[in-house]
């Protein structure tokens, strides 16, 4: 059996589920506390992150290098285009979100309210908090605007950039820290990504001690 080894709330371990379930691929899910490593995990991945995933007897990280093996060993459904410049900009919209989004917005909130209760660490830091509060307007606002010129985020057709950003709004969204309203457009991407069947399963996580909002799982808002 294939094995993921995940966080419910990482990022990065859901735009793999993402893209293992698009692709009809089976896996076990390990909930790994990362922050905690066991020797055991440490051998899987010495880099002591998630996701790890085990697939016919390759152990793999790194999100978007497993999501890559992924759709070029399955390559239907098509997560990446065809042509070098529609791959190219796939491949910059993830590092956007993974890079750029990550830093500003999902570590400044989600780790900072859930991940530091989690792991032990304290209260969250309110600069940091407000920092992310502020800055993720303005990521709605590009996503806005890429949505106002393209049907998905890095064209006509749904990709891999399309998971990796919706990956990091549902971790967001669980903590009730996006602003639907904001843009109208943006919601309606997101509502399309989320009653995706792939999706579903990401509804269903529960963190203990942090109930997600009542909107939170409404394929309806």
């Amino acid at each position: 059996m294939n094995r993921l080894f995940h966080s419910p709330l990482s990022p990065f371990c859901r735009k793999v589920r993402l893209t293992l379930a698009e692709k009809k691929i089976e896996v076990e899910l390990i909930e790994e506390r990362y922050w905690e490593p066991s020797p055991d995990f440490l051998r899987r991945n010495p880099a002591g992150k998630v996701p790890v995933l085990r697939i016919e007897g390759r152990v793999m990280s790194e999100s978007q290098a497993i999501c890559e093996y992924l759709e070029e060993t399955v390559p239907t459904p098509a997560l990446m285009p065809r042509d070098p410049e529609g791959r190219y900009e796939v491949r910059r919209l993830c590092a956007w979100f993974d890079d750029k989004f990550h830093d500003e917005v999902t570590s400044k909130l989600l780790y900072e309210r859930v991940n530091k209760k989690m792991m032990g660490l304290g209260y969250p830091d309110s600069k940091n908090v407000k920092m992310g509060a502020g800055k993720i307007k303005y990521h709605l606002d590009y996503l806005g605007w890429l949505l106002d010129q393209r049907r998905w985020l890095a064209g006509d057709q749904m990709t891999l950039a399309d998971f990796t950003a919706a990956a990091h709004l549902s971790c967001l969204d669980y903590i009730s820290d996006v602003d639907w309203n904001r843009s109208a457009t943006v919601k309606d991407w997101y509502a399309k990504i989320k009653s995706r069947p792939s999706f579903r399963p990401l509804l269903a996580d529960q963190v203990p001690g942090f109930p997600p909002p009542a909107h939170y799982a409404d394929l309806d808002f």
